[in-house]
C-alpha cells in the first residue's frame, strides 16, 4: 500500500519560511510525478508546485520565485521550501504522487500552514 507522509507545517509570521517534507513507501518513487496542492478555507484545493520524474519544476504563477520544490529519488521524498510567506499561502498543503499510465493519484494526509500578517 502507498504511503505518503508530509510534514514540516506550522504557524509563521508573514515573510517568514518553511520546508514541507514528504516522504513516500510502497512505491517506485523515481517514476513517478510528484506535486503540492493546498486548500484554503472554503476554498478549492489548488495546484501549488510540480516536478517531474526527470526533475523538471513547475509553479503557480502565485509562488513562483517564492518556494523551490525539490525531490530526492534516493530518499523517497518531495520537499518544498517556502520562502516570503505570505497569509494567502495559508492552508492545508497535500503532496501528491501522479502516475502518468495508467493515470492514478496518490495523496497524502495534509499538513497545515499558517501565515499570520
Amino acid at each position: 500500500q502507498v504511503q505518503l507522509v508530509e510534514s514540516g507545517g506550522g504557524l509563521v509570521q508573514t515573510g517568514g519560511s518553511l520546508r514541507l517534507s514528504c516522504a513516500a513507501s510502497n512505491i517506485d518513487f523515481s517514476a513517478y510525478d510528484m506535486a503540492w496542492y493546498r486548500q484554503a478555507p472554503g476554498k478549492q484545493r489548488e495546484l501549488v508546485a510540480t516536478i517531474d520524474d526527470g526533475g523538471s519544476p513547475h509553479y503557480a504563477a502565485s509562488v513562483k520565485g517564492r518556494f523551490t520544490i525539490s525531490r530526492d529519488n534516493a530518499e523517497n521524498k518531495v520537499i518544498l521550501q517556502m520562502n516570503s510567506l505570505k497569509p494567502e499561502d495559508t492552508g492545508v498543503h497535500y503532496c501528491n504522487v501522479h502516475r502518468r499510465w495508467p493515470p492514478r493519484d496518490y495523496w497524502g494526509q495534509g499538513t497545515q500552514v499558517t501565515v499570520s500578517s
